[in-house]
């Protein structure tokens, strides 16, 4: 495994692609990759969840939320794709909702990692087993006919026109910003994991990068090594 995912760092540009359909739309992505860490270390990350909340609970409140221009931003791309965020929350925005509330998921190490990311830089972090898809993965618009299997859901074919991505075989890995799927989710053997965060019009590549380097940050201190390249994409 761990040849495997220094393979993939050594040709980490063009890993992930974004086709000239989604790209019309202002999608832009940063990615790494991390491997072979160690689950089952929730205590480690104790200190950075309460250091999260004081954070959140300094900058913002729950009627305020709305009014950040990066949260503004991710609310926006969703009625530009027809998803009332009102009713489905921007994944960074449902986090932080859920902190303001008191209320913290703790699901695995890995997975919190990417949640204390996302809630920190405000963006939607997916996290992809790499044993179960087949590079590169491509963000594209649906044709209507691909059939997705969302982590905690029932399969559903995916309407016309949203975007998602695919691996080279065809299969959805992620439903784009929000929903990824059960084939390539973080299970306890998970030894190597691509870590993305999904951009939208007015959300700036340098808090997607910063995003990306937080998550290998928080595996780094559950031992995890970390490919010390960062790719975007597409490419400015």
């Amino acid at each position: 495994m761990k040849e495997h995912c220094e393979s993939l760092c050594d040709r980490i540009h063009g890993l992930v692609e974004v086709d000239s359909g989604a790209a019309r739309l202002g999608i832009k992505v940063a990615y790494s990759m991390s491997w072979n860490g160690e689950h089952g270390k929730e205590e480690l990350l104790d200190e950075e969840v309460e250091a999260l909340i004081e954070e959140v609970k300094g900058m913002f409140t729950l009627e305020g939320l709305k009014l950040n221009p990066v949260i503004r931003a991710y609310r926006d791309f969703y009625w530009r794709i027809g998803i009332d965020p009102t009713k489905i929350r921007p994944s960074s925005e449902a986090l932080l909702r859920r902190l303001l509330r008191g209320k913290w998921p703790r699901i695995n190490p890995v997975v919190d990692a990417g949640n204390i990311a996302s809630a920190r830089h405000l963006v939607p972090i997916g996290l992809y087993d790499t044993r179960f898809f087949e590079p590169p993965a491509t963000i594209k618009l649906s044709n209507g006919s691909e059939l997705f299997e969302p982590i905690g859901g029932k399969p559903e074919v995916i309407r016309k026109g949203l975007p998602i991505m695919v691996d080279s075989k065809g299969d959805v890995m992620h439903l784009y910003p929000h929903r990824d799927s059960r084939k390539t989710m973080i299970r306890d053997d998970t030894r190597c994991i691509l870590v993305l965060a999904a951009g939208v019009p007015g959300v700036e590549e340098e808090r997607l990068i910063n995003a990306v380097k937080e998550v290998q940050r928080l595996l780094d201190k559950m031992g995890w090594k970390r490919c010390n390249r960062i790719a975007a994409a597409p490419a400015e």
